[in-house]
Order: C-alpha cells, then sequence, then structure tokens
C-alpha cells in the first residue's frame, strides 16, 4: 500500500467481499450493524479498488470460476476464509466473542466447512446481476 492509502486505512479493518453474493451482501450488512465502533471498511472484490489494494500488497485477486466469499486486510495482513470469519467475529462484539472457539480447530479442518458453504452460496442464497451499490447513508463504509 502506498502512504496516502496505509496512512487512510491503517487503522480500519477491511472486508472485502463478493460484491454479486446475496450471502456476503448480507453479510456486509449484519457487520455493519454491529460496527459500533466504526472498525470495519468494505470493497467488493470486483472492484478496482480492491484489485489495486491487493497489487499494493502483492497479495492475488482470483475471480475465476468465483471469488472467495470475504478476505479481511487488519493490520498490514490478509486473512482469508475461516480465519476471515473469526477475525470479523472478534471485532463486532462481545456477544459474538464466542465464535472464537473456532481458533482452537486447525485452519485446514475450519476452511472445510468454509469452502462447503462458498461452494454453494449462490446456489443456496442466489447470485446479484451487479456489485451493491450503498446507500448514501452507508457511502462512507465503501472505498
Amino acid at each position: 500500500m502506498n502512504k496516502k492509502t496505509e496512512s487512510k486505512y491503517h487503522s480500519k479493518i477491511i472486508v472485502f467481499f463478493d460484491g454479486e453474493c446475496n450471502l456476503c451482501n448480507s453479510s456486509v450488512q449484519f457487520i455493519i450493524k454491529r460496527d459500533l465502533k466504526n472498525r470495519f471498511l468494505f470493497s467488493a472484490l470486483q472492484s478496482e479498488t480492491t484489485a489495486n489494494i491487493f497489487r499494493e500488497h502483492g497479495f492475488p485477486l482470483q475471480l475465476d470460476p468465483q471469488p472467495e466469499s470475504i478476505i479481511v486486510l487488519s493490520q498490514n495482513r490478509f486473512y482469508d476464509k475461516s480465519t476471515a470469519a473469526l477475525v470479523i467475529a472478534k471485532h463486532i462484539g462481545w456477544l459474538w466473542l464466542p465464535l472464537q472457539i473456532g481458533w482452537i480447530f486447525p485452519k485446514p479442518l475450519r476452511d472445510i466447512l468454509y469452502m462447503f458453504i462458498s461452494r454453494n452460496r449462490y446456489k443456496w442464497f442466489g447470485k446479484k446481476e451487479s456489485c451493491m451499490i450503498p446507500t448514501p447513508e452507508l457511502k462512507e463504509k465503501f472505498i
């Protein structure tokens, strides 16, 4: 990330999500409602902003055949799959802290469940024709 980008977002947790996935869009809305400390920013995986941030960090952007449902950038470190979900749960309030028990399971085991849901999310929850457009009230949460 360049210095300008780094200073602007360094204290935030950036959630990169599949903007065409109904489950992912619902998850973003869920996080926003619980983000009482304004810790999170969001960017669709399909956006140019995401591509630029990933390029600046040397993180591979893979959108074929379908993108990962959620990737998190926190303190200059990327997290994916189940680890991304656990990082988010850690920061959305004390009611969600019991989910932290997931850390006791090895990542490969956690990711089996994550990938099962990820591979079936379009079938189960549907897919939008285009990325979500935030309302004016929520625009500041999206980069």
